[in-house]
């Protein structure tokens, strides 16, 4: 029998597994090796035997709630080398006895409550270090010179404490470091010259690819040295350092940055001539200087620039012209300068666009209607200028808009009746314009609209109440002097005569068009009323029972189905599909059901049914739908289904108040996939689904993914690998080889899997308009491996965590290349189901622990 004594793993991660740890853990547990309980939910002290585990080498219990302090008997553990207890509620200082550990090579403490200074001797101490994460705390003090004689260290992260001094020049002797973490804290540089002087010394970290040093009240100006800075700096952060003087023109040499921040400083000058090299510059963020002149048309050279942060600023001038060539953009925010001219066309070539900040700025000139090709736009502000002319009416197309501000304008005409099509809008500030006409009803469509403004302008007529009307006060609308409406919202009421009119024109309306309206319905109910006593007559009504005889599944009856529904209700309507219309449902016994109703008006519908039923009869896995029974009449045929709450994967992917992180994203697709996995090798005959898309993959309460929707599924007789068919799936997703010949095999479901993948981490449908002619979402994604990602990745998976960026990029690009292998043009070089499990579990688990080791960095 296992002795529990002898165990060394204990690895416990990323669960929810909530309580304590024993006090006497490694009483019970001598001779562990591992300890990890990384990401879960246990509380209480830290264990306090923690000496005991002698043989300890690696401590992971990061990502909990552990509170109280660190017991100073960790100092026994000899063989330690990795100790990470970052993101819990730890207190006191950090025992001394960790920084007298030999064997330590990674030690993350980021993100509690520690305080205290580091120890004196620290590099001493340390001789192995390769890792000190313990950004985060309340530690202060000066960082030691002894620090340099951690010769190994790599990764250094004090961020967000209360270090206090200088930034010690003895740090440049650390030639294996990658990150510098400084930031939040309240370093101040040499007062003995005005140059910010460590940068100097940091010339010697040839490896540095991030620094940050964001929010110290350094005062300096960046001196000529910073061109000698590692080519390999990606990311440097020195944004509210109180830094002043020009940006000196050795910062083109820094060609590898990817992110720069500077701002809300005292920056001054033009920002031209420094450009020219950053070919992989993705974020630029300059807002709350006092930079001047034109907006510099070098810009336009970066073409993986996804981030333009300029406002705040002096800058004059037309905004460039060339933006357009910046494909990658995502947001740009120029608001709160000098800026003049009109808003050029170029500008709103962008489709990538979600933010748009022109605001506090002098453009003049009309609003384009190429504004409606910004469909993915999700916040626009115009506010605060001299813009004139009609609003467009397009601005309607624009679904995803959340925020839309062109308040403070010489906006005329009237509010477009299209707004009502913005289903998405939240913030909308029409104020202090020339606005006319009525305030639209198509406006109260709008559910999310929590604040409107239509203040101070000249609008007439009632005012709406109905939708998130009811929500808004007498200064959304003051200073329209011909508006009417409740009283509560301080305007007259509305004229009674115009009641009365419209009441005359009704009543004359129904007096003629009632009759002749109550005929036609009269006669439609006698003609099914006769056609259904024909049938009954020709076929006598057929027992309700199950199609499928599974002695598992329980016996529905349409009567049943009928009142679970409300009679079909239009408020059980969960959606439709290509052959019927799907319910909700709560049985008799509170079971929760979704009943899918053939039409069987419609041709292929019985067959649909029919596949349906044969498909699902012998088919069992947890990432497929479950069908719980059938019912099948003469007239009537639906199948009752396992109730998902969550939705469609369609909805989480398009819907603007869903949304699916990388993690979710990733265990969607290996759940698909394992459940094409099962279709093509789990059975006798293996089932050719035919018609993978994001509306037929399904999401339970724990958000886990269910495949539905058989109706077109084939299945494979024994010894065929492929079989012949006229049935057409959904355009976009099809392999090649069954739109031109009807040829369907097991490769054929994986061409569809791998655009339902492209399609989950781009979020754009094969059938986007922007896929025209040779251009197709597999052809997209493509052409952007391996370096353009950004420019096919749905912007939202990125965040806005400068910390995780790269790892989400690399994890993406895996994901796609993934993808790509599956939409091989010849069936036989595809990957087989088996092999997209195995790949993607490996995708998921690098990103994991990439993501982890990012994270702790606290950046």
């Amino acid at each position: 029998m296992f002795n529990i004594s002898t165990l060394k793993d204990f690895v416990v991660m990323n669960n929810s597994v909530s309580g304590s740890l024993p006090h006497d853990l490694c009483h019970r547990l001598p001779n562990l090796e591992k300890v990890f309980f990384y990401d879960n939910k246990l509380d209480g002290n830290f264990p306090a035997d923690i000496g005991n585990c002698t043989m300890l080498q690696q401590l992971r219990l990061g990502r909990n709630n552990f509170t109280g302090v660190i017991p100073q008997e960790i100092g026994n553990l000899k063989h330690l080398e990795i100790l990470r207890l970052s993101i819990n509620s730890l207190t006191g200082p950090i025992p001394p006895g960790i920084f007298n550990m030999s064997t330590l090579k990674e030690i993350s403490l980021a993100s509690n409550y520690f305080s205290g200074n580091l120890p004196s001797d620290i590099g001493t101490g340390l001789p192995n270090v390769e890792e000190l994460l313990v950004g985060g705390n309340k530690l202060g003090g000066n960082i030691p010179d002894t620090i340099s004689n951690a010769s190994k260290l790599a990764f250094l992260e004090l961020s967000e404490n209360l270090f206090t001094g200088t930034i010690p020049k003895s740090l440049g002797n650390l030639e294996s470091l990658l990150l510098l973490g400084l930031a939040n804290n309240h370093f101040i540089s040499d007062p003995s010259t005005p140059e910010l002087s460590f940068i100097t010394t940091l010339t010697k970290c040839r490896q540095l690819r991030t620094l940050a040093i964001a929010q110290n009240p350094l005062v300096g100006v960046f001196p000529p040295s910073i061109a000698n800075l590692s080519t390999s700096l990606e990311s440097f952060d020195a944004s509210g350092c109180k830094i002043f003087g020009k940006i000196p023109g050795g910062f083109r040499n820094l060609s590898s940055l990817f992110s720069l921040s500077l701002s809300n400083n005292e920056l001054t000058g033009p920002i031209s001539n420094i450009f020219q090299n950053w070919t992989n510059l993705q974020r630029l963020y300059l807002s709350g200087n006092m930079f001047e002149g034109t907006i510099p048309d070098e810009l336009c050279h970066l073409r993986n620039l996804g981030e333009l942060f300029l406002r705040d600023n002096r800058f004059s001038g037309p905004i460039p012209r060339c933006f357009d060539n910046l494909t990658s953009l995502r947001i740009i925010l120029l608001n709160s300068n000098n800026l003049s001219s009109n808003i050029p066309s170029t500008l709103l070539n962008l489709k990538g666009l979600l933010v748009l900040n022109l605001s506090s700025n002098s453009l003049s000139g009309s609003l384009a209607p190429e504004i409606g090709n910004l469909k993915v736009l999700t916040q626009i502000d115009l506010s605060k200028n001299t813009l004139v002319g009609h609003i467009p009416h397009n601005f309607g197309d624009l679904k995803d808009l959340t925020s839309l501000s062109l308040a403070h304008n010489n906006l005329q005409g009237s509010i477009p009746e299209s707004f009502g099509h913005m289903v998405s809008m939240e913030f909308l500030d029409l104020s202090s314009n020339n606005l006319s006409g009525v305030i639209p009803k198509s406006l109260e469509r709008l559910s999310f609209l929590k604040y409107l403004n239509v203040s101070f302008n000249t609008l007439e007529g009632e005012i709406p109440n109905g939708g998130p009307f009811g929500n808004f006060s007498a200064r959304s609308f003051i200073n329209n002097h011909a508006l009417c409406g409740s009283p509560r919202l301080l305007v007259p009421l509305c004229n009674s005569s115009t009641f009365r009119r419209s009441r005359t024109t009704t009543m004359h309306v129904l007096r003629y068009v009632l009759p002749t309206i109550s005929l036609i319905i009269l006669i439609t109910v006698l003609f099914i009323v006769f056609k259904r006593y024909q049938n009954k007559k020709t076929n006598p009504p057929a027992v309700t029972e199950d199609s499928l005889p599974l002695a598992t599944w329980r016996r529905v009856s349409y009567y049943e189905l009928l009142q679970a529904t409300n009679g079909f209700s239009e408020s059980n309507f969960i959606g439709s599909g290509s052959f019927g219309t799907v319910y909700r449902g709560t049985l008799q016994d509170e079971m929760t059901i979704a009943i899918k109703v053939f039409n069987l008006q419609l041709e292929g519908a019985f067959r649909s049914f029919d596949v349906e039923c044969e498909v699902m009869r012998n088919i069992r896995h947890r990432n497929l739908v479950k069908i719980i029974s059938s019912c099948c009449t003469i007239d009537f045929k639906a199948l009752v289904l396992e109730f998902m709450p969550n939705g469609s994967l369609e909805k989480w992917l398009y819907s603007p108040e869903y949304f699916l992180d990388i993690m979710q994203r990733l265990n969607i697709m290996i759940e698909v996939a394992s459940a094409l996995e099962y279709l093509h090798f789990g059975n006798s005959t293996p089932v050719i689904h035919c018609d993978l898309k994001p509306s037929n993959v399904l999401l339970d309460e724990e958000m886990v993914a269910h495949v539905c929707d058989f109706g077109m599924a084939k299945l494979l007789g024994e010894g065929n690998s492929l079989t012949q068919t006229i049935t057409l799936a959904t355009m976009g997703y099809m392999a090649p080889e069954y739109g031109s010949t009807g040829i369907v095999s097991t490769r054929g479901d994986v061409y569809n899997y791998g655009i339902l993948v492209m399609e989950t981490f781009t979020g754009r449908k094969p059938t986007n308009e922007m896929f025209a002619g040779e251009m197709n979402l597999k052809s997209w994604v493509k052409e952007s491996l391996p370096h353009a990602i950004t420019e096919v990745a749905d912007a939202a998976l990125l965040g806005e965590k400068k910390e995780s960026f790269m790892v989400k990029i690399s994890c993406i690009s895996s994901v796609l290349q993934l993808a790509l292998d599956c939409c091989a043009e010849s069936p036989r070089e595809r990957k087989d189901m088996k092999d997209v499990v195995v790949t993607l579990t490996k995708i998921k688990e690098k990103f994991l622990k990439d993501i982890g080791r990012t994270q702790s960095l606290y950046l």
